[in-house]
C-alpha cells in the first residue's frame, strides 16, 4: 500500500510543527478504544479526522457533530455507499466540502494529508489500523491522538465498546450510552426468541452488486454470514468458502435453500445490481431482484416456491442499527417466535430518534 509521505517530508513536517505556538487546550481525557489502548486526547477535540463509521458518528455525535470532522476517507463514503452520501449531504452540505484523506483499502490513504487536517483525534476502523501499520505510528509521533473502533466485527462487546469510546470522544457520554444499551438490549431479546426455536431453515445469501448473471460472494462467518449463523439459520457457504466468496450455482440447487437473502447497495454504474437503500423505492428493488428467481433451475428451489426471497441493504450490515437487519433474518427463519417484532419499525424508530436524515427508502423487503 502506498503512503504518500516520505521519511524527509515527515520530519520537516514535524520540525514545522515545533516552532508553532503551543495553544491552552482543557484538561485531557483518556479514552479507551476498542482495542483496550488508552489514548489521551484533548477534552472534547474541535478537529476530528474520520476514517470509516460515519454514520454511527451521527448517531452518538448528532445532527451538528460534522462541524467538527475536517478530514474523511471520502471514496469509503460517497464511492461505496452513494445513495447514502447524496443523504447526508443534502441534509449536511458542510459534508461535501471536507478534506478527503484518501482511501485505505485502495491504497489511496495519504499520510502528509491526513496530518494536515491538523486533527486534535483520529478515528479508524479496525481493518484499517490493520492496515495502515507504520502510518498510525507517525500520526501519533507527529502528535495526532489515534482511536480505533470496530462495528466489522458484529459483535456486542465491540459495538458497545466502540460506541462509549465514540461518545467520550464527541461529549456525548450519556447518548452513547443509551444506545449501547439499547443495542446490547435488542440483541439479547434476538437470541433469546431464536434459542426458544427448533428449526434451523437453510440460508443462501448472494450480494446482488453484479446481476442475476453472474454470480457473486456469498459470506460465511462474517457480515451476513455471521448474522445468519446467529439468527439460527443453516447458512449453506460455511464450510465452502472463507469470509467471502462465490459459490457454484450447481452447489446452490443442490443445497436448495429454504431462504434467499440478496444484499443490494446504491452502486454506481451497475444497472443490473440489485439497489437498496436511502431513497430507493421498493418497487425498483423487486424489479431488480426478480432476475434471480428466473436463474436455471431456481423454479426448483424450495424459497423460490415458497416466496422466501428477501433483499437486504448491504451498508447496514455492520453498524449500530444492525440490530434491525439482525430481526429481520432472524423473524423470516422463526416467524412464530417474533410475531410481536417489527423491524421495519424499529429501524425507523432508531432513524428517528438519532439521525439527521427521516427514514426513506428500502433497506428490507420481501419479493412479492
Amino acid at each position: 500500500m502506498k503512503i504518500s509521505l516520505s521519511r524527509r517530508l515527515f520530519g520537516s513536517l514535524t520540525a514545522a510543527a515545533l516552532l508553532l505556538p503551543i495553544p491552552t487546550m482543557a484538561e485531557p481525557i483518556q479514552v479507551t478504544d476498542v482495542l483496550g489502548r488508552t489514548v489521551e486526547l484533548p477534552d472534547q477535540p474541535e478537529r476530528i479526522l474520520l476514517g470509516f463509521y460515519f454514520e454511527d458518528t451521527f448517531a452518538v455525535g448528532g445532527p451538528d457533530v460534522y462541524d467538527r470532522v475536517v478530514g474523511i476517507s471520502r471514496e469509503a463514503w460517497e464511492g461505496w455507499r452513494n445513495l447514502q452520501w447524496q443523504a447526508y449531504v443534502e441534509a449536511v452540505p458542510r459534508i461535501a466540502e471536507i478534506a478527503d484523506v484518501g482511501e485505505v483499502d485502495a491504497g489511496s490513504f495519504s499520510l502528509e494529508a491526513a496530518i494536515a487536517t491538523q486533527p486534535d483525534v483520529a478515528i479508524f476502523a479496525a481493518w484499517q489500523y490493520g492496515v495502515l501499520g507504520e502510518a498510525i505510528d507517525r500520526m501519533e509521533d507527529a502528535g495526532i491522538p489515534v482511536v480505533i473502533l470496530d462495528y466489522n466485527a458484529q459483535e456486542v462487546d465491540k459495538h458497545v465498546a466502540s460506541t462509549l469510546a465514540l461518545g467520550a470522544i464527541l461529549g456525548e457520554e450519556e447518548r452513547a450510552k443509551e444506545l449501547a444499551d439499547a443495542y446490547a438490549a435488542a440483541y439479547a431479546d434476538t437470541i433469546a426468541r431464536v434459542a426458544a426455536s427448533d428449526s434451523k431453515p437453510r440460508v443462501y445469501v448472494e450480494l446482488g452488486r453484479k446481476g442475476a448473471e453472474e454470480t457473486d460472494n456469498s459470506y460465511s462467518g462474517t457480515m451476513w454470514g455471521k448474522l445468519v449463523d446467529s439468527a439460527g439459520g443453516e447458512n449453506i457457504a460455511n464450510g465452502q468458502i472463507e469470509r467471502w466468496g462465490a459459490l457454484s450455482p450447481e452447489y446452490v440447487l443442490a443445497q436448495n435453500p429454504e431462504v434467499v437473502f440478496l444484499a443490494g447497495s446504491g452502486w454506481l454504474s451497475r444497472d443490473k445490481a440489485v439497489i437498496l437503500g436511502p431513497g430507493v423505492d421498493a418497487s425498483l428493488t423487486h424489479e431488480r431482484m426478480q432476475p434471480y428467481t428466473d436463474r436455471p433451475g431456481w423454479d426448483q428451489v424450495a424459497a423460490i416456491e415458497s416466496g422466501e426471497v428477501h433483499g437486504l441493504y448491504h451498508g447496514g450490515a455492520r453498524t449500530l442499527y444492525d440490530f434491525a437487519f439482525f430481526q429481520y433474518i432472524a423473524k423470516q427463519l422463526h416467524p412464530e417466535q417474533f410475531e410481536d417484532v417489527d423491524p421495519q419499525a424499529n429501524l425507523d424508530a432508531f432513524f428517528a430518534d438519532y439521525m439527521p436524515v427521516k427514514f426513506s427508502g428500502t433497506y428490507m423487503t420481501q419479493l412479492p
